[in-house]
């Protein structure tokens, strides 16, 4: 299914001044962002690649986009792969960076049929803080409901812009936790992927994901590099081990929910290790072999373009799971490898706590719509206007018929039992009534483009919504109805 790709050559030619050594394994410095910026002022090719300002951070800094296309309009397997959107998470950046100096000087090693885009570095600011968060303090992947900061607000753009059929988030994650450390081990693979997992997408786009986490499992061992599904959680055999959030929250299902086949790659850093990046080359050779084996070659991209357009026409499923969790159905044992610090020594613990399946606890009928009460249409607007959903504004009364939701409480503390987040919305549905909507209302009909995007930022029966933040939360009271009804 998934072969490997041409990019899988090096180039040592001369010509492109690149801020990293010739051989990317031999990195040990991340790129800051002004040595990014004049490198990629320099990358620029006509007819090959373009280098475009997509957006300012919070402090000013640009959001850079870069298009690598030789085949014109015969490219038509479009592909986003960005980085960084933690600010401290670098080795994705990097792994792109080589890839437009190889493409540079040898444009033969990207396919005809690739329209390839990149955004190396989507939280600038971060970056030169090295932080987690943006210059105004926000966890840029946890931003994709409401697109409150400058950075996923341009992301999304381009994203719709260019509806790629394949997308990619690219983050780190620690090797070296509390958890693993007192048991003498750290976590073992150095490179992860996983695929997009929400329940609004179809099955046929994530089993396809899937398989393409599976298949890059040799390309990994052949490199020499630690390799397994990403997940959270651990160590074992007693905590639990799941994939991570299955909400649109984050990037990896924001950009499945618009139509691609999407995943999230996570490298292991040493955060306690004398030098982190010491091994930085190695994580980025991971990232760099995942970045081929997606693109794949030619039957490849043209199943998951027709797979993924697929999906952008596939009618709404007739219900909407509004409360899911990751469980072990069966309780299969299965085996889970970690290192031994002292020796290097790769350990494999049984299991039982790996918790693989998404199971669905609830869901209600689709609604033909959503309608936002006038007196929150002000707090609204930002958010429909981000995400591009298409609404109408009520210029006079109209009579529906209308599913009012109210909110029994928000549930503030992180879920023991189920292992989930905190701010779950507790709600219970009114019977379905006729009611006249006053002016100023606005309606956001799911018959439009983007209807699993307004789903995931409007519907009221949803355990995780937009009620869990600040900027709604005001208008979530116990009680009292939510300010958005479900429409039929």
């Amino acid at each position: 299914m998934v072969g490997p790709l041409a990019l899988s050559a090096v180039s040592f030619a001369a010509g492109l001044k690149a801020p990293f050594p010739a051989d990317h394994r031999a990195m040990r410095k991340t790129v800051p962002y002004e040595q990014m910026s004049a490198f990629l002022e320099s990358a620029a090719r006509p007819g090959l690649i373009t280098v475009t300002e997509e957006g300012r951070s919070t402090q000013g800094r640009k959001v850079y986009l870069v298009h690598l296309n030789r085949g014109g309009a015969k490219a038509r397997f479009k592909v986003l792969y960005y980085a960084q959107q933690h600010g401290d998470e670098v080795a994705g950046k990097d792994a792109q960076l080589t890839l437009i100096r190889d493409i540079a000087e040898r444009p033969e090693l990207l396919p005809e049929d690739v329209d390839l885009y990149l955004m190396p570095m989507v939280n600038p600011d971060g970056a030169e803080a090295h932080q987690r968060f943006n210059g105004a303090g926000a966890d840029l992947n946890r931003d994709h409901l409401l697109l409150a900061q400058p950075e996923t607000q341009a992301l999304h753009r381009v994203a719709r812009r260019i509806r790629p059929h394949l997308a990619v988030d690219s983050h780190e994650f620690g090797r070296d936790g509390e958890d693993y450390t007192k048991r003498g081990w750290e976590a073992w693979p150095i490179i992860t992927m996983d695929a997009c997992n929400h329940p609004l997408i179809p099955e046929y786009l994530k089993s396809a994901a899937l398989e393409a986490v599976g298949a890059a499992a040799p390309l990994q061992q052949k490199a020499g590099h630690a390799y397994r599904r990403y997940a959270v959680g651990g160590p074992p055999p007693d905590e639990e081990i799941r994939p991570s959030t299955s909400e649109v929250d984050d990037g990896r299902n924001g950009m499945g929910t618009l139509g691609a086949l999407s995943f999230i790659i996570e490298s292991g850093v040493r955060h306690r290790s004398a030098d982190p990046q010491a091994d930085l080359g190695e994580r980025v050779d991971g990232y760099r072999i995942l970045y081929r084996h997606l693109l794949g070659d030619r039957p490849w991209r043209e199943r998951i373009r027709r797979l993924a357009e697929r999906a952008r026409r596939e009618p709404l499923p007739p219900f909407i799971a509004t409360n899911t969790f990751w469980a072990n159905l069966g309780g299969k044992a299965s085996s889970v490898k970690v290192r031994e610090a002292a020796t290097g020594r790769t350990l494999e613990v049984p299991t039982a706590n790996a918790m693989t399946d998404l199971v669905v606890k609830q869901s209600v009928a689709t609604p033909k719509a959503y309608a936002i009460d006038a007196a929150a249409a002000k707090r609204f607007l930002p958010v429909l206007q981000a995400q591009g959903l298409s609404f109408e504004t009520l210029a006079a009364p109209r009579r529906v018929r209308i599913e009012r939701v109210k909110l029994l409480r928000l549930e503030e503390p992180y879920d023991e039992l189920y292992q989930r987040y905190k701010d779950r919305q507790i709600v219970e549905r009114q019977p379905q009534a006729e009611a006249e909507l006053p002016a100023g209302t606005l309606i956001v009909s799911l018959d439009q483009d983007l209807s699993r995007r307004a789903i995931q930022v409007l519907e009221p029966c949803l355990l995780y919504g937009l009620y869990g933040y600040p900027g709604f939360r005001v208008l979530a009271q116990p009680g009292a109805d939510l300010p958005v009804s479900r429409l039929f």
